[in-house]
């Protein structure tokens, strides 16, 4: 049987070890192109398709270009080294600077 030309967003989803939804975003985002067909308006994403987008984001990745996403939410800053005398609040153990 020959390969087939095109996938499911299920078959996407498993490709990029994703889940289904995270597929449709990227549809969705116009990120990953994809067509619907029939009557239901299934979406089907051609082989070749889904290959661009991988080799898009390794491109992506080895430039640089992919904005880092914390694993954990981002506060405030924490004063290190010298610039936390400068900005520890008054009354610290820490002698002012001269």
């Amino acid at each position: 049987m020959p390969t087939p030309r095109f996938l499911t967003l299920d078959d996407v989803a498993e490709v990029l070890n994703v889940s289904w939804s995270q597929a449709y975003a990227l549809v969705r985002r116009k990120e990953l192109i994809a067509i619907q067909i029939g009557g239901r308006g299934q979406w089907r994403v051609e082989v070749d398709e889904l290959e661009r987008f991988i080799q898009q984001k390794y491109a992506e990745a080895r430039a640089g270009s992919v904005p880092e996403q914390p694993d954990e939410p981002a506060g405030p800053p924490t004063p290190s080294g010298d610039d936390a005398a400068a900005e520890s609040p008054a009354g610290s153990a820490r002698s002012p600077r001269s």
